[in-house]
This record gives C-alpha cells, structure tokens and sequence, in this order.
C-alpha cells in the first residue's frame, strides 16, 4: 500500500508544481537562516552590524519572490519576445563588466552601484538558456538537423565563456560550458560530436588550469588539503572545511555555533555554507538539504518533460541543468571531492544576483506548469487562489 502511496504522489502531475514550490521555499528559508548563521561574525568586523549581511539577502529574496510570480504569469509568446534578444542582452552584460567591472577575490565579474555589488553573469546564464532554448525550438520545428546548435548556440556560448574567463572567473565560465552540454544533450546531439565537443572542452578546461599558477595549485591540492606544505596555503579552505564537516556528527554543534566561521573559512556563508551547515546541522542538515535539492532538480525535470511546446522544454531542462551542476561544483568544493571553483549553492548562499536570477528561472518552470492543462484543473479545483 505505501509503494502504491508513494508511486501516486510523485506520478500526480500537481504534485510537481507543488514539490517545485516547497522545495524552493525550504530551501530559501534554509538559506536565510544560515547566510546569517555563518555571516554574522563576518558581518560585525567588515559592516558593523551582525545582521548587515543577512538583512541584504532577506530584501534581495524580498525582490525575488514577486518577480518570479510575475514570470510565471508571462505568456509564452511574452517568453519568446524576451528570448530573442537574450544572447544581445547577455553580450552586453557580460561586456559593461569589462568596462565598468570590479574585482572581487580576484575575479574581475562585478559591477559596483555603490550600495550593493551585483554579478550580470548570473542573469545571462538565465538569458542564454531562454535564447538556446527558443532557437533550438525553432530548429525542431523547421526538422533542421542540429545547425542551429552548430552555427549558432555553441559559438554564442563561447563567447560569454570567452568574456567571463577574461575576468578571471573560471567556475562561472564551466557553469556556462556544463549548460550548453545539457542543451546539447536534451536537443539530441550525435553522441560523436557530442563526444568531440567534450573533449574540446576538457582539452580548454586544462590549458585553463595549467597556464594559471594559482589554478594549478588549486586542483593539486584538493585530494589532501592537509598537505605539510599545503595546509596553510591553497589547502586552507578545503581543509577547514572538511573539519567542519566531520565535527558536526548526526545532529551538529548547534545552530548558530559554528567554529570555523571564526576567521578560520573564509567565504563561510558564500562558496562554503554546506560546511557551515554540516558543521552546526550535522549529518541531518547536510541530508535535509541534498533532499530539497534533489526534488528541486527531479520537479525541474519532470516538468520538462511534461511540457508540450518545445521551446519550454528546452528551457527548463537548460535551467535544470544549470542548478545541478551549480549544486555538484560547490558541495564538491565543500567536502573536497571538486577543486574550489568559487559558485554558489542556489537558493542557499549569500547573493543576490544568483538568489534573483534563480527566482527568474523558477518562476519560467511555474509557468510552464501552469500551461500544462491537467496541473492548472487540478489547480482550479485546489481552491486556493494565489496558486492558481
């Protein structure tokens, strides 16, 4: 009976929409909670106040909330006017930070309006996957074999990668690259150009870390941060972060008490926040939030595929991905399996441009479910307003 139960509610198309939406709001309270748990002592040195850091992210999830109800409201036709001028848009973006741009723990991808820093890279990842998504949709429809993919997506793709690894922003720029092989992926690319393509990539993955010193120290050193000669150097992060993971046990020290973020991790509520999670949540936040991460991912998914026009289903796979391999690079970096890249974890991390464009990404998915004729009866039938 209780496999019958569970094969129910996950097959129940509604069921999507509201596991997209609880897993969204969980995880965004959860990122609340500890940006000002592993900010706070941060905060007080650097702005002056402990709440300073968390109050920015508490008005930035503010903004993102009614934005991304507005999106899921957008027609598709609204979506398909936005899409034609992403990659336009993102160019433009990715170029003002060339221009106008700032550095920030080297990486030169930020745009200072005086009151905030904000990263444009992060709202064209969400332009570029709309423009992809529409393009490839109109490949589809015309029964063009992959030209479109071939003469335009991956070219324009590289190109932001391009403009991105000018500033120096090396996990930005394989987030990009991972997002384009999900698109190709989903739009049925031969498995031998797609192979090929791998290879080019990985072959620019290894120029790109060798040729940089710091890089190269990075990705030696990962496997054994604790390293005699390491340690103080490339391995600190990594290391400290291992050590607050494995103090943390089941249960954790304590929301709240966390001895790492004393000075000794840097970046502890930005790149490293599942260590600060381990550390004071212990195995079960640790768990708790690789669970609302995964039903994140599997709703993304499986309204993808539900959908029916092709241009959503490219978009929300795109957006998928993008969330998955966000989640895989930063986790990975927290427990060492990964070189530190420097991303974010969505919906967790301070920041917000990620936290915004994130939003945008959700609220196109709620959209899509909203189309969709059987999630949006069930809707009607729910009674409650605001869902519909």
């Amino acid at each position: 009976m209780s496999n019958q139960q569970r094969e129910t509610f996950f097959t129940k198309p509604v069921n999507l929409y509201y596991m997209l939406l609880g897993s969204t709001l969980g995880l965004s309270i959860l990122g609340l909670v500890m940006v000002f748990s592993a900010s706070s002592i941060y905060s007080l040195g650097a702005k002056g106040s402990s709440y300073a850091i968390v109050l920015r992210q508490f008005i930035f999830l503010l903004i993102s909330i009614p934005m991304a109800w507005v999106f899921s409201r957008l027609s598709l036709v609204q979506w398909k006017l936005i899409a034609r001028f992403g990659f336009l848009v993102s160019i433009i973006l990715l170029g003002i930070v060339q221009i106008f741009g700032k550095s920030v723990n080297g990486n030169h991808n930020w745009i200072s309006l005086g009151f905030v820093d904000v990263q444009p890279s992060e709202v064209a990842k969400f332009l570029m996957i709309v423009w992809a998504g529409f393009m490839l949709a109109k490949q589809e429809r015309s029964g063009v074999e992959h030209t479109v993919v071939l003469k335009y997506i991956a070219p324009a793709f590289l190109i932001c990668i391009a403009l991105v690894m000018r500033g120096g922003d090396l996990g930005t720029a394989c987030i990009f690259a991972c997002i384009l092989a999900g698109l190709l992926w989903v739009s049925g690319l031969r498995l031998g150009i797609f192979g090929a393509g791998l290879s080019i990539g990985l072959v620019g993955l290894t120029i790109a870390i060798y040729t940089t010193p710091y890089r190269l120290e990075r990705f030696m050193v990962f496997l054994n941060p604790f390293a005699e000669d390491q340690y103080k150097h490339y391995g600190w992060q990594p290391a400290h972060s291992l050590l607050g993971l494995a103090s943390g046990g089941i249960f954790g020290v304590g929301l709240g008490a966390s001895r790492q973020k004393w000075g000794n991790l840097a970046e502890a509520h930005t790149d490293f926040i599942f260590a600060v999670i381990g550390e004071e949540l212990g195995l079960f936040g640790t768990i708790a939030t690789l669970l609302l991460l995964s039903i994140l991912i599997f709703s993304i998914f499986k309204l993808a595929l539900r959908a029916n026009d092709p241009m959503v289903r490219y978009v929300a796979s795109g957006f998928g991905c993008w969330i998955a391999i966000q989640s895989i690079l930063n986790i990975g970096s927290a427990i060492s399996v990964l070189p530190v890249v420097g991303v974010t974890l969505p919906l967790v991390s301070y920041g917000g441009s990620a936290l915004i464009s994130t939003y945008m990404g959700i609220g196109f998915v709620l959209g899509a479910a909203r189309r969709d004729p059987v999630i949006y009866r069930e809707l009607q039938e729910s009674g409650i307003k605001w869902l519909r």
